[in-house]
């Protein structure tokens, strides 16, 4: 067992975190040395929430440093109980109360137009994430955490789901690939996930494995709510799979595309045009509709570059997608705009909506709108952009 652990992010830049170093020892009962500004103030409650901490999890004789900057009671609860797993000297939990305000359920069709993406181990950039308003907001175990970070990334965003007002956006984590993923679901299932998205899938089997894995810890913790699945399509093999994936299951709400690593597996550039994408996104798309499913676009990775979004959202909606990854909360509006049907779309779907139905009343088979005749999937995508505005302006 080692000697001491320490968890947690220090530095400069470093806020609303802190560093914890815990040592484990045989008697003497806990001590707990504190370095932080906000001490004359707080310090109290900062010791005694550590000192509970640690007896929750079982821990009656240890030295505890912590070194704060800013952490709210969430974050120090997650880095000491890091430390402590990280010394193997516990295997229960200390998990905060779920607020009231993060006690909302999704549904299968919710707009998915924005999902912003955030560090799993930054609680920083998790606090104030929900006042820019997206669609969801992702706590990110994969990409965006440092191997040796992970253990503590997933008790930190356990707690976060826990104990973060996200302002009515959708819990959504990304775990790790399988089978890594498999122990982030044990950690975030039961705490208020809505949605997991999958990285890197290339199979159905991939999806069956965590939908099952899902529905059996809600089982344990005799939870009846649902929590839907997002995989991400990032290979060729993926994108060749893409239907089988995209059926695998009924708790799939959506799919994404990856390009990065697409197109770093295609052998090419990601470009601006993304004409070296377009058989991806397109058979994505394709599949998705035929799954009944929602088609979700990848990043755009030049968050200076409002322009080059826009443009970019204009062209993915064009091609059939329904949302769109965001990397800086300044894309999720442009995003959402961009989704969101004009008022001119609007209007025509109305005429559409409109002239079908006196048709329907008149018991005529033909609808026609002036000199053009309109058939019943034009009908059909009228309606489905009056129901998305109905659905937005309420």
């Amino acid at each position: 067992m080692k000697e001491t652990a320490i968890t947690g992010n220090l530095g400069d830049r470093i806020r609303s975190d802190c560093q914890v170093k815990l040592h484990i020892t045989d008697k003497g009962g806990i001590t707990i040395t504190l370095k932080s500004k906000v001490d004359r103030m707080f310090g109290a409650q900062i010791r005694q929430q550590a000192q509970e901490v640690l007896e929750a999890l079982g821990v009656s004789h240890a030295q505890l440093e912590i070194d704060d900057a800013g952490a709210l009671p969430f974050v120090i609860g997650a880095r000491i109980e890091a430390a402590v797993k990280q010394l193997g000297a516990s295997d229960k939990s200390w998990i905060p109360p779920v607020i009231e305000q993060n006690r909302y359920e999704t549904t299968r069709d919710r707009f998915r137009f924005s999902r912003l993406y955030l560090p799993g181990n930054s609680p920083s950039m998790m606090l104030n994430a929900g006042i820019h308003q997206p669609d969801g907001i992702i706590l990110d175990l994969e990409d965006s955490v440092a191997p040796p970070k992970k253990a503590e990334a997933r008790l930190l965003v356990r707690n976060a789901l826990c104990q973060v007002d996200f302002y009515g956006a959708e819990h959504m984590v990304r775990i790790n690939q399988l089978p890594a993923g498999l122990e982030d679901l044990d950690e975030v299932v039961p705490h208020h996930v809505h949605l997991v998205l999958l990285p890197k899938c290339e199979h159905g089997s991939q999806v069956k494995e965590v939908a099952e894995r899902i529905r059996t810890i809600l089982k344990a913790h005799k939870q009846l709510r649902r929590v839907y699945l997002m995989p991400i399509i990032e290979s060729c093999l993926g994108v060749e799979n893409a239907f089988e994936i995209a059926a695998a299951d009924p708790s799939v709400v959506a799919m994404a595309i990856g390009l990065e690593d697409y197109t770093a597996d295609l052998g090419v550039r990601r470009t601006e045009r993304g004409e070296e994408s377009l058989y991806a996104r397109t058979r994505l798309v394709n599949a998705c509709k035929a799954a009944g499913i929602q088609p979700i676009d990848s990043v755009y990775s030049d968050v200076a570059n409002m322009d080059g979004l826009r443009k970019n959202v204009e062209t993915s909606r064009a091609l059939g997608f329904e949302g769109m990854g965001c990397i800086h909360p300044r894309q999720v509006a442009v995003i959402q705009e961009a989704f969101t049907p004009t008022r001119e779309e609007i209007e025509k779907a109305t005429r559409i909506v409109e002239a079908f139905e006196e048709a329907e009343a008149r018991g005529s088979g033909v609808v026609a709108l002036g000199s053009k005749m309109i058939d019943p999937p034009v009908v059909k995508r009228a309606q489905k952009t009056l129901d998305l505005a109905l659905k937005l302006k309420s």
